[in-house]
């Protein structure tokens, strides 16, 4: 998928970077490909902390637009 030219894509947690979620600050924390690393991911993956409502408000508020091809 590419970009909208005049515009920036959302970087893969971003979210969870700016809202200091403490699932991700062991995330960063952990090495990439362990088995502590994998578990911790499988807590993104599989019982997020955040709701899809406070994603999307996040994202209004930042000022991203979400868009899909015609």
């Amino acid at each position: 998928m590419s970009s909208i030219e005049g515009y920036i894509d959302y970087q893969r947690r971003e979210y969870c970077k700016d809202t200091r979620c403490p699932v991700q600050l062991l995330l960063d924390e952990a090495v990439p490909g362990s088995p502590q690393y994998d578990r911790i991911r499988g807590i993104c993956q599989n019982s997020c902390i955040h709701t899809t409502y406070e994603f999307h408000h996040w994202l209004i508020e930042k000022g991203y637009l979400i868009a899909r091809p015609a």
